[in-house]
């Protein structure tokens, strides 16, 4: 009996020496020019650009499949910061893709709701709760503003109001200007 259970922890000990050093052996690494696209990328998720999300299209610029001013939620400050990144031209945000709006949340007239889960499944955040025929509420500060949810609505009740300025949202909007010492 304990010469079996000597056999199996010696069995354990090579398996597991195995399978680290596997690990590192073969260990695959992101690509770090991607992290840093979809750093910049808004993460709404709303496939706009072309791509069914943020990392895809991140994946695509890094490999040169996509242009840099596919994301209409990013808008003309994403599309700046991702030429700086990769030391491309500036290019306008492109009309096909849509246009630059203001950020804005879901909301969803809870009277009228028939709780048919359609929004639900048209969430790519998850920011709808909600059962099938009970009402569906937005989770504000989990939606995106992605618009993905109103189409699917078979009764119109949701709708996206724009995001107030507050002092927590509010952000500079003029270039900022480095200073350097003359030396």
């Amino acid at each position: 009996m304990l010469s079996a259970l000597l056999v199996m922890a010696a069995i354990a000990v090579v398996l597991g020496a195995a399978l680290g050093f596997a690990a590192i052996r073969f260990r695959v690494e992101g690509d770090p020019l991607v992290d840093k696209i979809d750093a910049i990328l808004p993460q709404t998720q709303c496939g706009q650009c072309g791509y069914p999300g943020c990392k895809p299209y991140a994946q695509a610029i890094a490999q040169g499949e996509a242009d840099i001013n596919q994301c209409p939620p990013g808008g003309e400050e994403g599309v700046r910061k991702l030429a700086d990144l990769l030391g491309r031209e500036f290019k306008p945000l492109s009309a096909e893709h849509g246009e630059e709006k203001p950020k804005a949340v879901a909301y969803i007239d809870e009277n009228v709701c028939i709780g048919c889960t359609l929004c639900l499944q048209a969430c790519p955040v998850d920011a709808i709760v909600g059962a099938a025929k009970q009402m569906h509420t937005v989770v504000d500060p989990l939606c995106t503003g992605c618009e993905l949810c109103v189409a699917p609505c078979p009764v119109d009740c949701i709708y996206m109001e724009p995001v107030r300025e507050t002092v927590q949202t509010w952000r500079w909007k003029y270039p900022v200007v480095e200073i350097r010492k003359a030396a």
